[in-house]
């Protein structure tokens, strides 16, 4: 059975990545004509140098795999450790 969440109920939900890792704590949502556009995500100290230090990203909802007791993106969605910066090209390509 498909359980409707409330927005309010997943801000400071733990997220992970579809590997596993911890990824950061949800603290915001952006909308966008009443639909989730994306999730503005606290990033964790374990992902912060691949961020050029950015304390938190935004997520693109099609990258979210599951919503419940935590949030699951899509570990393809990111960039690879040793590539930092490489976020925005990677999420480009994938939206086009």
């Amino acid at each position: 059975m498909l359980r409707i969440k409330k927005i309010t109920e997943i801000t400071g939900k733990n997220v992970f990545t579809s590997d596993g890792d911890y990824f950061g704590q949800v603290d915001d949502v952006n909308l966008a004509e009443n639909k989730i556009d994306g999730w503005k995500i606290k990033v964790g100290s374990g992902f912060l140098s691949m961020f050029g230090g950015a304390k938190g990203v935004i997520i693109p909802h099609q990258f979210v795999r599951a919503i419940g007791d935590v949030l699951i993106i899509n570990k393809n969605s990111l960039p690879s450790r040793s590539e930092p910066g490489q976020l925005t090209e990677d999420l480009m390509e994938e939206l086009h």
